[in-house]
């Protein structure tokens, strides 16, 4: 068991090559003339700064300076091993050279600052790469509990809603009825991101919501009467659509169906519409299907066939 965890731990250690290690020296020792400058590219790139200013940069020679600084970090990993790959990243990554140009020889500083940098991209780029396929991979992680924990969170309230729906069923007030049927709407088409907006009047008419399904604006009919909707009700709500902009829809919910004659209903007096009753509503909250997906099946079906009413039973093959 010991022996393992000693393996782990040299492995962990050894993710840079001693070739690399001795690069990130040689790059830092070149990137910059002045020993002022190299510090301060080095304050600004590590988190514990505090080692910088252990350095005798004043009277050490350069690459005295920068030996002493990388392997003190090395050899306290433990503190210090983000901060040197955050050194050896940002070095590996430099390409613009121009303040060396300043300086007599510049074409020679130059031509080694380029040469050890890329030297020490070359023999720490499998690593960085190993490393962001890591990050890659843990972000996939996250999002894949982020997006599990915000099903959970959403399958709790459907199932919050189904119980309101059921409660609702028993309500024998028939206008209370309605007005709550409007709520709990607006409230199923908030939770599914469908942008509703609640009941509002224009002029002589009465509309009992609107939402905004995949570009499109959709208004809404909903009700609960204890009975069939006939074609009359259709028809009106057809007339209603037909004084909107041309790209309006719309959505005629009733809870207890359809008569036969509203559900064969064609023509221009059907044109814009889809119908869903209460085992499309119960569908959803049951979480048989999803309902951007029933919305989306409704209304292809309608394009494709001109049928208004597409049941559920053959949307889910039942």
């Amino acid at each position: 068991m010991i022996i393992g965890i000693f393996a782990i731990l040299i492995r962990h250690m050894r993710k840079f090559s001693p070739a690399a290690i001795v690069a990130l020296k040689e790059a830092l020792i070149n990137i910059y003339w002045r020993k002022q400058d190299l510090k301060n590219f080095i304050n600004l790139t590590i988190k514990n700064t505090t080692i910088v200013h252990t350095i005798n940069w004043e009277n050490n020679k350069k690459y005295e300076s920068v030996n002493e600084l990388i392997d003190r970090m090395i050899e306290r990993r433990d503190m210090f091993e983000d901060d040197l790959f955050a050194l050896i990243f940002e070095t590996a990554n430099i390409d613009d050279f121009s303040h060396l140009k300043i300086w007599e020889d510049s074409d020679v500083k130059v031509r080694k600052a380029k040469e050890s940098v890329a030297i020490l991209r070359q023999l720490s780029s499998g690593f960085f790469e190993i490393e962001k396929s890591k990050k890659e991979a843990e972000d996939r992680k996250k999002r894949l509990v982020n997006d599990s924990h915000k099903v959970q969170i959403k399958d709790e309230q459907i199932a919050a809603l189904k119980s309101k729906f059921l409660i609702l069923a028993t309500e024998q007030n028939a206008q209370k009825r309605g007005r709550e049927l409007e709520l709990f709407l607006n409230e199923l088409f908030t939770l599914f991101d469908l942008e509703p907006k609640r009941s509002f009047a224009l002029k002589d008419e009465q509309i009992d919501g609107a939402f905004t399904f995949e570009n499109s604006d959709y208004l809404l009919e909903a009700k609960w009467q204890q009975k069939p909707i006939e074609t009359g009700d259709l028809k009106k709500f057809a007339g209603t659509l037909s004084d909107k902009l041309k790209n309006t829809l719309g959505l005629f919910i009733s809870i207890d169906g359809f008569s036969s004659g509203a559900r064969e209903l064609s023509g221009q007096n059907a044109r814009g519409m889809i119908l869903m009753d209460g085992m499309d509503l119960n569908a959803v909250l049951e979480s048989r299907i999803d309902l951007h997906q029933l919305l989306f099946r409704k209304r292809r079906h309608a394009a494709e066939t001109g049928e208004i009413y597409f049941p559920i039973a053959k949307i889910l093959g039942c």
